[in-house]
């Protein structure tokens, strides 16, 4: 009788374990130095971006002004 309660004991804590954790989903399982990072992250590409633009607009800006200088 006890074996049986052990084991059927065993089998509840196993199912409601694994109910539990099929309800995460991926967002909320992040911890918070993973929310940190991918933030990080984010704001890199958006100064790589911000920073290939200027870029650009300075490369046209020099090509203008050297055009001004050869007239």
């Amino acid at each position: 009788m006890q074996t049986k309660n052990l084991l059927l004991g065993a089998v509840t804590a196993a199912f409601l374990m694994s109910v539990g954790a099929c309800g995460k989903s991926e967002e909320k399982a992040k911890g918070p130095a993973e929310k940190a990072g991918a933030a990080v992250d984010q704001a890199v590409d958006q100064a790589k971006e911000q920073a290939g633009q200027a870029m650009e607009k300075a490369g046209d800006a020099m090509k203008e002004a050297g055009t001004k200088l050869r007239k």
